[in-house]
């Protein structure tokens, strides 16, 4: 996991988690939450998309151009560089929970980034926060029951009837006052492609939603091919291009906030299991986004008991910075 730098810390709260699926049967619902209330951590949504297919998440991207710069960008990350699936059982990646559209909403204090959070959608203030999230972990990035007080601190919330996408960031529940904190706060309607307006962060660095980028084991494992991109953390950036809409970062030769990394398609992906060929085939077709500054090539997934780390991180490892390209800057 890593931590947003400057004003990159506002928005959306999403929970990222580490890495590996286990094979074990569990089921495909919640493995860590209840549904009795209709709250679902690891809901898998119905199998729904997240945004439309239009959406720069879910474009295909397999044909887009080289950019000019490509390898002096892949030179700076260090072609050598082994990717690393930062996702896993608790307490790592970032953890999501699906609510149903009567989940109370609750009044959050923004305590950084006020002026660039949503308050509330649809005329209602507040933001869906189960109770659960209070006293129970894994709601909140990092695994602390009530969030904590240091990390990013995500939390990602679906309201599955509205179809609507709440993020948060720096995520506190402050028993002693009895309200709600972040550092800042993002919401999104799924079923548009609305962007923030430029300048804005989220609760993601490059100001892009969190959920619709990661690595989900309802996906890993359906069968199915995944189309969407995946979110990546760099080491550092400078500024940012579409579809990002905020920059965290002015560093010389690094890649802006909202670049693109795409697995390149002469790299052979049959000696992988078949769970990864297909995270590997949508690494081809939808690339990697930058989303926020990080450890090098570290793709965010969720937080969920089935993953295994000892079959993920091999995998990961076999694929280095030199196997992918990076897409002409800002090409829609």
């Amino acid at each position: 996991m890593c931590l947003l730098v400057g004003a990159a810390a506002a928005g959306l709260v999403l929970i990222t988690a580490a890495c590996g699926r286990t094979g074990s049967g569990a089921s495909p619902t919640s493995p860590l939450g209840s549904g009795a209330s209709g709250v679902v951590l690891d809901d898998d949504l119905g199998g729904r998309t997240l945004f439309p297919s239009s959406n720069w998440w879910n474009e295909d991207v397999s044909g887009a151009p080289v950019d000019a710069n490509s390898a002096a960008y892949i030179s700076f990350i260090g072609s050598g560089r082994t990717l690393h699936p930062d996702f896993g059982p608790p307490p790592y990646g970032i953890p999501y929970v699906g609510v149903s559209g009567t989940q109370a909403r609750l009044p959050v204090t923004f305590t950084a980034y006020g002026s660039e959070s949503d308050s509330g959608v649809g005329g209602v203030t507040g933001y869906p926060i189960p109770d659960q999230a209070k006293t129970q972990a894994d709601y909140i990035e990092g695994g602390q029951a009530g969030g904590g007080t240091s990390g990013d601190r995500h939390m990602l919330i679906v309201d599955r009837d509205a179809f609507v996408l709440f993020e948060l960031y720096a995520t506190h529940w402050n028993g002693s006052t009895g309200r709600w904190e972040a550092g800042s706060g993002a919401i999104f309607d799924l079923s548009k492609s609305d962007r923030r307006p430029d300048g804005w962060t989220s609760a993601d660095a490059a100001g892009l939603a969190i959920l619709p980028g990661l690595v989900r084991y309802d996906e890993t494992e359906s069968g199915q091919d995944i189309r969407h991109a995946f979110r990546v953390t760099v080491r550092a950036t400078n500024g940012y291009v579409w579809p990002a809409s905020h920059a965290a970062g002015s560093t010389s030769g690094a890649l802006p906030m909202g670049a693109r990394l795409r697995l390149k398609a002469s790299k052979d992906l049959s000696g992988f299991p078949a769970a990864e060929q297909r995270l590997f085939r949508a690494m081809q077709m939808y690339g990697l986004i930058v989303a926020d500054n990080g450890s090098d090539m570290y793709v965010t997934g969720t937080m969920d008991s089935r993953w295994n780390n000892g079959e993920l991180n091999p995998a990961f490892a076999a694929l280095t910075a030199g196997d992918f390209e990076v897409i002409q800057l800002g090409w829609k």
